[in-house]
């Protein structure tokens, strides 16, 4: 898939608690096709700690208004730094970058913990406009660590599940009761540990399950090699070959 680079402007800005925030971006002509799952390398203009371009993933995109949003968490001077800017501003992004995820399935189920809920609401959207009513299970330690929530509702089954009970059902996301059913396929995306417990339920069940990793991904283009994954393929570059792969594809992820 061709890559583009393009300047952007701000048109939406939302905060999400003190961590989180998310950016509406305008295209100034039409985009390209964009798969869920796949993401952006973002450049933040500044010193040098923050002269490398960032990885953050499509949190939704709207052909009609040529737009498209990034839901951003906070984590150090770069994130920080693009949580200042403000409506009218632009920002340089390089993109469509990585695979994104299947979109195939009737009966899915798509699990998101932290920023990890961003590439799943443009899922979402996918799979309701197939007619598909995805089952979402959105999972924190606690309800403020939950950044979006209210969208999701729109496309399709929303969940919630936090581990001290403060919203939904208390526990881990794996502990869900909707977890009980059978899916055709399962679509995860959120901290590692959380990923592997969902892999491994699917695993043990049957079910097709991909995962989107989160390793750094510092070129986007499979040129600097800090991001390689052990696959049935050899090693792999997660930003080039990924972030999206079938748990069957990943040598002995789920043992560690």
């Amino acid at each position: 898939m061709k890559k583009h680079i393009t300047d952007f402007t701000i048109v939406d800005r939302k905060s999400y608690g003190p961590n989180y925030f998310a950016l509406t971006l305008q295209h100034p002509d039409s985009m390209p096709e964009i798969v869920p799952g796949q993401f952006v390398e973002v450049e933040v203009k500044g010193t040098r700690e923050v002269m490398l371009r960032r990885p953050i993933s499509i949190h939704d995109v709207d052909y009609k208004n040529n737009t498209l949003t990034l839901l951003v968490q906070i984590v150090g001077k770069g994130t920080r730094q693009l949580s200042e800017l403000k409506i009218g501003e632009k920002l340089n992004l390089v993109y469509p970058l990585g695979h994104g995820f299947t979109l195939e399935g009737e009966k899915v189920l798509l699990v998101g913990g932290g920023a990890g809920t961003a590439p799943l609401l443009y899922l979402s959207k996918h799979f309701a406009s197939k007619g598909v009513k995805p089952t979402i299970i959105l999972g924190g330690r606690t309800k403020e660590l939950i950044p979006v929530q209210e969208p999701f509702g729109q496309y399709g089954e929303l969940c919630i599940a936090t581990d001290d009970g403060s919203q939904g059902e208390k526990g881990m996301v794996t502990q869900h009761s909707r977890f009980a059913e059978k899916y055709d396929r399962i679509f995860t995306c959120g901290p590692t540990p959380m990923m592997k417990a969902v892999a491994r339920h699917a695993q043990a069940n049957g079910i097709e399950c991909e995962v989107s990793l989160e390793n750094m991904m510092a070129c986007g283009v499979g040129a600097c090699l800090c991001c390689v994954c052990d696959t049935d393929e050899g090693h792999k570059c997660v930003c080039k070959e990924g972030p999206v792969f079938n748990i069957k594809k990943l040598n002995k992820w789920m043992e560690n």
